[in-house]
């Protein structure tokens, strides 16, 4: 019975996501998605109500007196947002500055519903928030830290990580107990209580915006419009092509916004038990199976077969899924009836996996990278405004039209 209504729950799962990503047809599809519709502008007005209190200042946000960077997008996974994370929190730390990253860490274990409510009741004191890196080590585990947290600690020494849903409270945090003088908030473009100095939003050019539905029906967590906000947009997953039709869409809302395309490359195989590298010339020609519980999984797959992989099985969970031990043993051993030579997963689920599991295949995952394709300056400007924000206030000053007239007057 158990088994049964696991398998239901994952099949209403996989075809809610089916109808969101309008790849269901039929008219059961149609009638859920008209549901899903109806919530949507629920959903809409909800969101509207948020921002309206807080752009009229009926609610209020929290500066904490330090650069606040937020990095986020408009619609839900699938953007490759954790590497922009990376890759802009160590130019940062090279530049100097003392870096934290305020995670709500998504899928990591908290406090059930009846702690909560016994702390409420009796008035206590509300949990720290959770260090899980404190710049020289990595103190906790993905399943209490959350997969992306986890993720930017093991590969950001010398940045502090920290985890809770209070991200002002985080910030405090790390201000007094670390020193930080930049808070990086991951996946923190619809937290408005802490309001950032830079807005980097990110845009995933295979799918940018799905179909324009809110949530549930679409995947915008906000109005389309909301480009407004941003500082810079990062094109990610991008081939380098121009797209006039989504630049266009992006110059509607935000004329003067600075566009910075970029590519999520990969750079290594990882053996999963040794952690040894291995280069992606070892894919080419074999015969694979693979799995992954990530919101594109489509563009794992194409990425193996970019490499000169033949994918003989592939398995895909819901976003943020985290494996147990028959599920895993269930993809090798098909793996093993298809064929396959080699096992590859995700980075990001790699962390969801127990460090001492042993497949009857050799297990790999993949290591992603960013590569800057357009907008390199773009990109260092970003950075600059942060680490030297008065200097760089003064450049843009000096650039505008009639500034050295004014100087030299």
């Amino acid at each position: 019975m158990k088994n049964r209504i696991k398998r239901s729950i994952k099949r209403l799962e996989h075809f809610t996501a089916d109808v969101i990503y309008d790849r269901a047809d039929g008219l059961k599809a149609k009638l859920y998605g008209s549901f899903l519709w109806c919530l949507s502008q629920i959903f809409r007005v909800l969101i509207s109500l948020r921002h309206f209190c807080y752009d009229n200042r009926i609610l209020r946000d929290s500066p904490l007196g330090c650069q606040v960077v937020v990095v986020g997008n408009l619609t839900v996974g699938g953007t490759g947002k954790t590497p922009i994370v990376e890759k802009f929190a160590r130019a940062l730390a090279e530049r100097g500055r003392k870096v934290a990253i305020l995670s709500r860490g998504y899928k990591s274990k908290s406090d059930g519903a009846f702690k909560r409510f016994i702390r409420w009741i009796t008035h206590g004191e509300a949990p720290k928030p959770k260090v899980v890196s404190d710049g020289k080590n990595v103190l906790l585990d993905s399943e209490v830290a959350g997969d992306e947290p986890f993720m930017l600690a093991s590969n950001l020494p010398g940045v502090v990580v920290i985890v809770d849903k209070n991200r002002v409270r985080a910030g405090h945090y790390a201000i007094t107990h670390f020193g930080a003088d930049v808070l990086l908030l991951d996946d923190g473009f619809q937290y408005l209580p802490l309001r950032g100095q830079a807005q980097l939003l990110l845009v995933d050019k295979t799918n940018p915006f799905g179909n324009l539905s809110m949530l549930p029906r679409g995947i915008l967590r906000e109005p389309i419009s909301h480009l407004r906000r941003a500082s810079f947009i990062f094109l990610t997953k991008s081939d380098g092509a121009p797209d006039a039709e989504l630049e266009a869409l992006i110059r509607k809302y935000n004329p003067s916004v600075e566009l910075i395309e970029c590519a999520h490359r990969p750079s290594c195989l990882v053996d999963f038990s040794t952690r040894e590298r291995v280069g992606l010339e070892t894919l080419k020609g074999k015969s694979v199976a693979c799995f992954c519980a990530i919101a594109a999984p489509e563009s794992f797959e194409r990425l193996l077969r970019e490499c000169g992989a033949k994918i003989v099985f592939r398995e895909r969970f819901m976003d943020h899924h985290r494996f147990d031990e028959d599920e895993l043993e269930e993809v090798f051993k098909t793996a093993v009836q298809r064929g396959a030579e080699m096992v590859l997963t995700t980075e990001k689920d790699a962390v969801r996996i127990r460090s001492d599991f042993r497949g009857k295949l050799p297990f790999y995952y993949t290591r992603l990278e960013i590569e800057i394709l357009s907008g390199a300056e773009d990109f260092n400007a970003a950075v600059e405004k942060v680490c030297f924000p008065k200097r760089k206030a003064d450049e843009d000053a000096e650039a505008q039209p009639g500034a050295a007239q004014d100087t030299s007057s």
